[in-house]
C-alpha cells in the first residue's frame, strides 16, 4: 500500500466526521479542487483505508442502552475451537464486538441488548452455549464515557 500523506489523512479525518460530506464541501476542507479529492478517495477506499460508511445510530432512541463487557475463558484454544468460537459469536446479533485477548481469559465481547433481563438471556442462552466456553466474567457498562463517535484519526 501506498504511504498516507497529510491530505489523505485529512481526508480520513474528515471523512470520520461526516461521511455524508459532499466531495465539494470536503475537497474545501482539505485544501483541494473536487477533481484530486475524488481521486484520492477512490484511491483510499481501493486501497482499504477507507472500508465503507456507516450512520451511528442513538442506541437509547432505538432501545439497545444496555452494554455489558463478558470475559470469556475456553477449555481449548486450538486453532479449531478457536474457528468454532469465532464462527458461532458472529452469528449472535447482540454481540456488538468480539476480541481475542492475551491475558488469564480468552476473548473480550461487547453486548448490546435492551435490558438487564435480556441480558441475561443471551448470556444464558447464547454466550454459555457457544463451543469450549468454561467461564464467563460480566462487567456492566453504567456511562458512556467515549465512544466510536469520538475515535478520529
Amino acid at each position: 500500500m501506498d504511504k498516507l500523506d497529510k491530505l489523505d489523512l485529512a481526508i480520513l479525518r474528515e471523512l470520520q466526521k461526516n461521511a455524508r460530506v459532499t466531495v465539494t464541501e470536503l475537497a474545501s476542507r482539505v485544501g483541494l479542487s473536487k477533481t484530486p479529492c475524488q481521486i484520492r478517495m477512490k484511491r483510499l477506499e481501493e486501497q482499504g483505508y477507507i472500508l465503507g460508511y456507516i450512520a451511528l445510530v442513538d442506541q437509547k432512541k432505538l432501545g439497545t442502552k444496555h452494554v455489558a463487557f463478558v470475559q470469556v475463558s475456553l477449555n481449548d484454544t486450538k486453532t479449531k475451537a478457536l474457528k468454532a468460537f469465532n464462527d458461532a459469536v458472529r452469528a449472535i446479533p447482540e454481540i456488538e464486538q468480539c476480541h481475542m485477548i492475551a491475558a488469564n481469559f480468552d476473548y473480550l465481547l461487547k453486548v448490546r441488548t435492551t435490558d438487564m433481563e435480556s441480558y441475561r438471556a443471551v448470556l444464558g442462552e447464547k454466550i454459555s452455549s457457544l463451543p469450549h466456553v468454561t467461564q464467563t466474567s460480566t462487567f456492566v457498562v453504567m456511562e458512556d464515557v467515549k465512544d466510536i463517535e469520538a475515535k478520529l484519526l
